[in-house]
């Protein structure tokens, strides 16, 4: 059997960007929230909400890569890396729940629009834009190699969106008179953060199930190893993520009669899986019989899957 172990703690990076945007995000809530009472936009209060999760998806998601670089040890052997999908996974509910109640309160507004001070609604809007923005940028570098920090991406880049629909509303109504473009651009955010929310919690729930990464062609790797020289056949094939980027497979390979040392085999294998597929953290086990096989010839009848 051969172990390609590869557990080292990344994300350094990652946390001092995720703590400048919570920082940024933390001063701008109050702001936004005591706007958004004070114009009576709902708009607004649904930026600022999102802006509040943005807050607590931030927080979390920099309390998990903290939580994160804790050691394995004799309970958890692989570490705590899961607890950056717990947090991946918490904004993702917490963005569904948001959503679905600035759609609920703006159905709610649409028969009877409140009156909206404007200028009050474009000035805080504007200052969320720039805020927005400014985290963007700082979580866009982290956004593809951590599902953690794709999160808070989202999160953020939802939020700035909403500013921008905020503006443009408040352009409409100061213009118009329209109160209830109001509520119509919150549903505009909140439809535009459903789907974005659903996708997050799809893959957040695919690497807790150990479901194949997206990235990974199963089937692919299945018929690499069976086109390796020495290889006759294979079972027990399994491809899963311990978390973001941390891709893990364990095999049972079945070698040609020709095969006589075993360890070239492993290390082909291994080396194989590591160039082709990415894949740096593999178990692979040569037989030279499929273990049902070899546990009926030793009279332990058939193995129980």
């Amino acid at each position: 059997m051969a172990h390609d172990h590869a557990h080292a703690v990344g994300g350094n990076g990652n946390e001092r960007a995720l703590r400048w945007a919570l920082l940024l995000t933390s001063l701008y809530l109050m702001a936004e929230v005591v706007g958004g009472l004070v114009s009576g936009s709902l708009a607004l209060l649904s930026d600022a909400a999102h802006m509040f999760t943005d807050t607590v998806a931030l927080a979390i998601s920099l309390a998990a890569i903290w939580i994160g670089k804790r050691p394995a040890d004799k309970r958890r052997t692989f570490g705590y890396y899961r607890f950056e999908i717990l947090a991946a996974m918490l904004n993702a509910v917490l963005l569904f729940f948001v959503a679905m109640y600035v759609l609920y309160e703006a159905w709610r507004r649409i028969s009877a629009p409140a009156e909206i001070q404007s200028t009050t609604m474009l000035l805080v809007a504007v200052g969320g834009l720039v805020v927005n923005f400014v985290g963007m940028r700082l979580l866009a570098s982290g956004k593809d190699e951590s599902l953690n920090v794709k999160g808070a991406y989202l999160e953020v880049w939802a939020d700035m969106l909403g500013s921008v629909g905020v503006i443009v509303g408040a352009l409409v109504i100061r213009f118009t008179g329209w109160a209830w473009v109001d509520s119509v651009i919150a549903v505009a955010i909140g439809l535009w953060v459903l789907p974005r929310t659903w996708r997050l919690l799809r893959e957040s729930l695919n690497v807790l199930l150990e479901g194949v990464p997206d990235d990974v062609d199963l089937p692919e790797v299945e018929r690499a190893l069976l086109g390796s020289a020495g290889v006759a056949s294979l079972h027990d094939l399994h491809v899963w993520a311990l978390s973001s980027g941390k891709v893990s497979l364990s095999v049972h390979v079945v070698c040609t009669s020709e095969v006589g040392d075993m360890a070239p085999l492993m290390l082909q294998l291994r080396a194989l899986l590591a160039e082709r597929f990415d894949i740096h953290h593999s178990t692979v086990q040569v037989e030279r019989v499929p273990c049902e096989q070899a546990a009926e010839s030793h009279g332990f009848g058939p193995a129980v899957a």
